[in-house]
């Protein structure tokens, strides 16, 4: 059996940022007795999540209440922002409450807060293209001080609201496919709308997911490794899919005992932004002794 890792696999930038600020603050919380929460899961990983939890290391929800109790976090414990971000309400209810705050906010995505902030002050509508109910997109929408749409698709165009008479600032969620990007900005365009679009699909995604598409293109089977709640993930697997028939979603090495993978094979792994190394090497390792 051939196996190949896609050498983009794993933690992005933004993603190793996040996931090392939690692990110090995790450690420093420890030796200092302060408690540590993060605004959601600090990534779409259960495996990584699972461990900041035995840590101490606890969820909050957008209401800032512990998602294990509805509690509060008492005053001085240190408050995580994820990769995601998270909208200007929740940033200014931050800076004015009493607990310490540590920003792990991905640069990527800060931008496109300044984009949009910058554009709809200037009284551009804005469209964001991507998936409505991600956590990046909502915090990217809470940006923006005028009209905002959400694109998630070619259903959701006949419902954009605005007047064709506006330019229209067009941005994207950092994860979004390439390829359904640049698609949808072309049906906007020929729906009539004045656009200036700034692509914001940071570059680790464009990387992945053309590497992810040549591997798949050459695979018999193609492995991908992604929490199941992880966008970019779910959207490595229809890239694969759509190439190679047999492709397989898992979240550890565990879940190939449900695969079946002949030993004359060719077999190509990718993973998504939020998987650590050590899990590849634990699927790559039980791929080649199949």
């Amino acid at each position: 059996m051939s196996v190949t890792v896609a050498a983009s696999a794993g933690f992005c930038f933004g993603v190793k940022r996040a996931v090392g600020l939690a692990y110090r603050e995790a450690a420093l919380a420890g030796a200092e007795g302060r408690n540590v929460y993060t605004m959601g899961p600090i990534i779409h990983n259960e495996a990584v999540v699972g461990d900041l939890r035995e840590k101490g290391v606890r969820i909050i929800d957008d209401q800032f209440r512990c998602e294990e109790d509805g509690s509060v976090p008492p005053a001085g414990s240190t408050i995580i922002v994820r990769s995601h971000g998270i909208t200007r309400a929740m940033h200014r209810q931050l800076e004015e409450s009493s607990w310490r705050i540590v920003d792990a906010t991905c640069p990527f995505v800060g931008k496109i807060h300044r984009i949009v902030s910058e554009k709809s002050r200037a009284g551009h509508p804005i469209i964001i293209i991507g998936s409505p109910d991600h956590p990046e997109v909502q915090g990217i929408r809470g940006w923006v001080s005028g009209p905002c749409a959400v694109v998630g698709s070619e259903a959701d165009l006949p419902s954009i609201p605005f007047s064709k008479d506006y330019e229209i600032c067009v941005v994207s969620q950092t994860t979004f496919n390439y390829e359904k990007f640049q698609e949808l900005v072309e049906k906007i365009e020929n729906l009539g709308y004045h656009v200036v679009v700034t692509n914001t699909i940071c570059n680790a995604t464009q990387e992945r997911q053309s590497e992810a598409l040549q591997l798949a293109k050459q695979s018999d089977v193609m492995i991908v490794i992604g929490g199941k709640s992880s966008s970019n993930t779910q959207k490595l697997y229809e890239i694969c899919r759509r190439e190679c028939p047999h492709t397989y979603y898992i979240q550890s090495a565990a879940d190939l005992a449900s695969v079946s993978i002949p030993s004359d094979r060719c077999v190509s792994i990718t993973a998504g932004a939020s998987t650590p190394n050590t899990i590849i090497q634990e699927v790559s390792l039980k791929c080649q002794k199949n």
